[in-house]
């Protein structure tokens, strides 16, 4: 039985008082919830108030990138190390806004992935296709291109360590959303190829989160699908009532 996860991504938003205010709620409501796993990823700047605000409840701190060398001449960039020491246990890498905005290819990716799990931190890999992808039926093509080049040369014992989110490129910040069929088709395709790349004990434990844009009026019916695990929440998840509602969805 995989245990679903609600990871939410707070991207560029939100100043010191209003997230410790944010987490302070969640920890009074998602740090109560059993069954289901929760993480907060806020902006590097607000680690540490975040960190603060949930600590020693069950709410997990992950972070929004992460850059693949230890230390150096490299200004503007946060390491692996630092994330650890910021609290953080997970990290979201290859989000496509990262990849839209920011020059991300699946080989950046791929050393971002080897980076936080040689210090520990468990990635959270995102995968996804753009609207005119999609309409030329290149859906599978694209989403296979991004794992194998995300988990080229991967042991299974590795693999087994990431989650993977799906987020439709066409869904993210546009207020359409796969619908749950939609949806649970690429979920059982990313499955099937993990199970074909690295056995079927690496593909039935790995958790798949959905990324399109999931609200509360979408999550249940969203995460009754067998192959969604959960949700990576962008939108939702800044405010507490949304949040907590997705993560009573998933429970």
């Amino acid at each position: 039985m995989r245990t679903p996860i609600v990871a939410g991504n707070w991207k560029m938003n939100l100043g010191r008082s209003q997230a410790q205010e944010l987490a302070s709620g969640l920890r009074e409501t998602a740090g109560k919830e059993k069954g289901v796993e929760v993480i907060l990823c806020p902006s590097y700047t607000l680690l540490h108030v975040v960190h603060d605000a949930v600590q020693g409840s069950s709410v997990a701190l992950g972070a929004q990138n992460l850059f693949w060398e230890e230390k150096g001449a490299y200004t503007g960039e946060v390491s692996a190390s630092m994330l650890l020491d910021s609290g953080c246990s997970h990290v979201i890498i290859g989000h496509s806004e990262r990849r839209q905005y920011f020059g991300e290819t699946d080989a950046s990716v791929r050393r971002r992935l080897v980076s936080a799990l040689e210090a520990g931190l468990i990635p959270i890999v995102c995968v996804g296709e753009t609207l005119e992808e999609r309409e030329e039926g290149s859906t599978e093509l694209v989403i296979e291109r991004q794992i194998s080049g995300a988990l080229e040369r991967f042991k299974p014992e590795d693999a087994a360590k990431i989650i993977i989110a799906y987020e439709p490129v066409w869904a993210i910040g546009t207020g359409r959303t796969a619908t749950p069929v939609m949806a649970q088709e690429v979920h059982r395709m990313i499955r099937n190829w993990m199970a074909k790349t690295f056995g079927d004990d690496v593909a039935e434990g790995v958790r798949i989160l959905y990324g399109g844009s999931m609200k509360p009026g979408s999550a249940a019916e969203l995460m009754a699908q067998p192959d969604i695990d959960g949700g990576l929440i962008g939108g939702a998840s800044l405010k507490v009532d949304d949040f907590t509602a997705i993560i009573q969805a998933a429970r």
